[in-house]
């Protein structure tokens, strides 16, 4: 299978701090794939490091045949690749559907704005009762979706997901990885995530990354059964 993203070697720095070293991993088109890791483990550095938001030091990153090194996150996001970022970031004094048409920026997602804000409510419907509301009204995990539905709008392939679960009730946890599921095989997914149970159950593959490296990777069926993970993720 042909692959959608391939990092090679990274090495990003966050001012004057290296935060990961020599990381790789190839995601091929409609995967769903997790990076795990505990906090500080230099997840949400490798997702700064696709977006644009940290240019790498050494090493490249290819999205569909493009390179990303270099490139600012909007031009990052006009590629194709949307980020649903850590801590959700609403805009809280704008109203749910403002929030959502915010997310409609690529070029080749502003014809069809309609059409997306469609699928994102039939995805949500909360976010459909809730259009007129300020974001900020709502709940930890309406706020999530919003999140995740302003993602969508720009009609992104790559949807990359910053600690989904971070914050919220188990059962608005899974609920939301039920929607993910939903989705089809139009986005492909690359979740990075704390909660290693929830993330293996949702993922086809996985990457461990412990102190900016990249420890381990396999199948997450294979992982989730590994005595190691098993010890040191799900307290087994």
């Amino acid at each position: 299978m042909a692959a959608l993203l391939e990092v090679s070697h990274i090495a990003p720095y966050r001012c004057d701090t290296q935060d990961l070293w020599d990381i790789s991993l190839v995601l091929a088109l409609r995967e769903r794939v997790a990076v795990l890791g505990s906090n500080d483990a230099g997840k949400s550095s490798f997702l700064a490091a696709i977006t644009g938001a940290l240019t790498p030091a050494r090493g490249e990153i290819r999205f569909n045949g493009h390179s990303l090194v270099g490139k600012r996150p909007h031009e990052v996001t006009g590629l194709g690749i949307a980020l649903v970022p850590e801590g959700r970031r609403v805009y809280k004094d704008m109203s749910v559907k403002e929030n959502m048409e915010m997310g409609a920026f690529p070029k080749s997602a502003r014809g069809r704005l309609k059409e997306a804000l469609e699928h994102v409510i039939q995805l949500f419907p909360i976010l459909g009762q809730r259009k007129n509301q300020p974001a900020g009204t709502l709940s930890g995990g309406e706020q999530q979706m919003l999140a995740i539905g302003r993602a969508l709008m720009g009609r992104p392939t790559l949807l990359l997901v910053d600690e989904l679960s971070l914050g919220l009730a188990p059962l608005i946890t899974k609920s939301i990885y039920r929607t993910l599921s939903q989705l089809g095989s139009d986005i492909t997914l690359l979740l990075v995530e704390q909660n290693v149970e929830q993330a293996l159950s949702f993922s086809q593959r996985a990457y461990i990354l412990e102190s900016g490296r990249m420890t381990r990777s396999g199948r997450s069926l294979d992982l989730m059964q590994d005595a190691d993970i098993r010890r040191a993720y799900l307290g087994m």
